[in-house]
């Protein structure tokens, strides 16, 4: 993932990285999704190492039976977990994802569906991330645990 990283922090050794400040105004239009992510039409709304917000289509990420696939809840969540980590890890880092775990609590057949990644910790080396699957109406489809290791590039 390239991201313009230049005004990110770099994380020192010891350092608390959520008590960092991290930019607020990234263009979202700028950060790229990645192939399979733009082909299951997931769209970002807004983007910090804190929170990334997201959105994709229930109409072409169904299972046979017209539900919304549990799998691409799960690529959703870790499309914006992901993006969220590589902002964390900062100009001359990168993060890899190394576990995700999803519960999904309802279906969707038609309509948006909406992805909020928020992070549970983000330190020197990990960063762990909560997403929550809902639909247009509010109501929770997902929850799901993202955790990226973070490495030098």
């Amino acid at each position: 993932m390239t991201i313009d990283a230049g005004r990110l922090p770099t994380a020192t050794k010891g350092t608390n990285m959520t008590d960092q400040q991290y930019p607020t105004d990234l263009d979202v239009a700028s950060i790229p999704l990645g192939d399979m992510a733009e082909r299951m039409g997931i769209t970002l709304v807004s983007a910090t190492a804190q929170e990334v917000v997201g959105t994709m289509p229930v109409a072409g990420n169904t299972q046979p039976f017209g539900l919304l696939n549990g799998g691409a809840s799960l690529a959703l969540a870790e499309t914006l977990g992901s993006i969220a980590a590589n902002l964390a890890a900062g100009p001359s880092r990168h993060a890899v994802g190394i576990e995700i775990n999803g519960t999904h609590h309802r279906s969707a057949t038609t309509g948006i569906v909406m992805g909020t990644a928020r992070s549970l910790s983000i330190g020197r080396t990990l960063a762990v991330y909560e997403v929550l699957v809902t639909d247009e109406r509010g109501k929770l489809l997902c929850t799901s645990r993202l955790s990226c290791l973070l490495r030098d590039n």
